[in-house]
């Protein structure tokens, strides 16, 4: 006979957090939202940590290594998506690992035979005003010299005339040596009065660029997550079947964390998988999931998982459910597998970090779902609507959007995410494609969530994340409950669009 769970399964919006008492000392300012990301023993510290509890799903439409560049900064995770062959996955991994902060690869290359229209042509293609002058053009190539839009007036100089003729030769430019220091280069900014600072080799070659306005973001971003070089840190999602080739790749690109990318955990596939990798690679950090109960997570736990994800179904463009009747609500499948980890602790003293993947509608189910015992949340459709997602910006019956689609869709076809070990094709959808409403760059959006989240934290009288797993009350609400809790029975005079 089937197994019947006797309680319905509950989403995030079905709770409500109780107050707490709250401190003197217990100001947003002393909340810490440091989180672990891979297991460790009890009395030790896990080898990578977050600064922030957010992660990026392993999607087309949400992380490129541009994401991953400015999630890190915030103190978050990108995992780039694998639904791309090897070699691009591994070279966007090496992106970012090769980004220094404030050292930026030019994107602006002309070569001095090139003429003045060029430039205007590559101002307006990436919106950025000044060009390194190369010698063969290539973002690397022998410096000659500088030219920006103060160098020549559209509508007076002849636009055919030849960058030589204007831009600031090699001669007269000021420069940093590959090597310099971040704190270096600004002082040679503000000392010599410059807006940029090309980086150059011995033989003259262009490394980098660092910009006055770059330096002045760095300072923005006191919680970026670096590596023990100062890069950034970066994940990357894998599947179940070519992983012995991937993760060679990736590991030589330089990634700190990969993850199964599945719908669903609780296999065989996933059991090799780590089997496999953990066997050839043994300093490899892999996390595993999909899964709703404790039988799933007690399976991925033994089989060596490094943290698990948590969610079926739930995600905003996911028809699992729909389509196969498959899944639990995220509040509950969160709240079971965070009692299964805490078992799994106390029997073992190997602490295994949850991830909740999906189900997070506003900004304050983030917080529900830590309170719920989640270490990080996966957000897909939070991602998607800001500058920094891979997706192009369009305009919708008036309003600005940004395309979002589905692992499961026919637009991704990632078969791999839904393998069951049969053939390799998409039998049939388990994603929509749609779009989503822009809502502008990530660091405006993330910094007004993680304020919510250490607000709310105030509110049940917790600094810490696990303080707030331990001293958080959680209540059911009705339906009548949550119409009550927004705004009703009043003329609302300006809408917006919240997150």
């Amino acid at each position: 006979m089937a197994y019947y769970f006797e309680e319905p399964s509950h989403t995030f919006s079905e709770y409500l957090l109780v107050p707490g008492y709250t401190s003197a000392d217990c100001i947003p300012q002393n909340v810490s939202l440091k989180t672990p990301v891979v297991k460790f023993k009890k009395g030790e510290e896990p080898s990578l940590t977050m600064n922030i509890p957010l992660v990026s799903a392993v999607m087309q439409s949400v992380s490129d290594d541009k994401l991953a560049i400015a999630l890190a900064k915030e103190g978050g995770i990108s995992f780039i998506y694998g639904s791309q062959t090897i070699e691009d996955q591994a070279a966007m991994v090496a992106r970012v690992k090769g980004h220094k902060a404030g050292f930026v690869t030019s994107d602006s290359n002309v070569r001095p035979d090139s003429t003045l229209q060029d430039v205007v042509n590559l101002k307006e293609k990436t919106g950025h005003s000044t060009v390194a002058v190369t010698a063969d053009g290539t973002p690397n190539g022998k410096l000659e010299g500088i030219i920006t839009s103060r160098d020549f007036r559209i509508g007076y100089a002849d636009m055919n005339s030849k960058v030589s003729e204007y831009m600031t030769p090699f001669s007269e430019l000021i420069t940093g040596k590959d090597g310099i220091t971040l704190s270096e280069a600004n002082e040679l900014i503000w000392k010599h009065k410059l807006n940029s600072l090309p980086i150059i080799d011995s033989s003259k070659n262009l490394k980098y660029m660092v910009f006055r306005k770059d330096y002045a973001s760095h300072e923005e971003h006191p919680l970026e997550l670096l590596d023990k070089q100062h890069r950034y840190i970066v994940g990357a999602g894998i599947n179940t079947r070519d992983y012995m080739e991937r993760v060679p790749a990736l590991l030589e690109a330089g990634v700190d964390i990969m993850t199964l990318d599945s719908s669903e955990g609780f296999t065989e596939w996933q059991r090799r998988a780590l089997h496999d990798i953990h066997a050839k690679w043994p300093e490899a950090k892999i996390g595993a999931g999909n899964v709703v109960d404790r039988d799933g997570f007690m399976f991925l736990a033994e089989a060596g998982a490094d943290f698990v994800k948590i969610g079926i179904g739930g995600g905003s463009i996911c028809i699992t459910r729909e389509q196969k009747g498959i899944g639990r609500g995220q509040a509950t499948a969160t709240i079971e597998v965070a009692k299964a980890r805490d078992e799994y602790f106390a029997k073992t003293g190997v602490y295994i970090p949850i991830c909740s993947d999906g189900g997070i509608v506003h900004d304050y189910h983030m917080t529900l779902a830590l309170a719920m015992g989640a270490d990080f949340v996966m957000l897909g459709r939070y991602f998607a609507r800001f500058d920094e997602s891979p997706t192009n910006k369009l305009i919708v019956n008036g309003n600005y959007v940004k395309e979002y689609w589905g692992e499961g869709s026919n637009r991704a076809r990632n078969w791999q995410r839904y393998d069951m070990g049969g053939a390799s094709k998409l039998s049939f959808e388990e994603g929509v494609d749609s779009y989503v409403p822009y809502a502008g760059s990530l660091h405006d959006n993330v910094t007004m969530s993680m304020s919510k989240i250490r607000h709310t934290m105030c509110n049940c009288g917790a600094v810490t994340i696990p303080e707030l797993q331990q001293k958080a009350k959680l209540t059911l609400v009705s339906q009548a409950s949550i119409n009550e809790g927004s705004a009703h029975d009043v003329i609302v005079k300006t809408t917006s669009l919240h997150s």
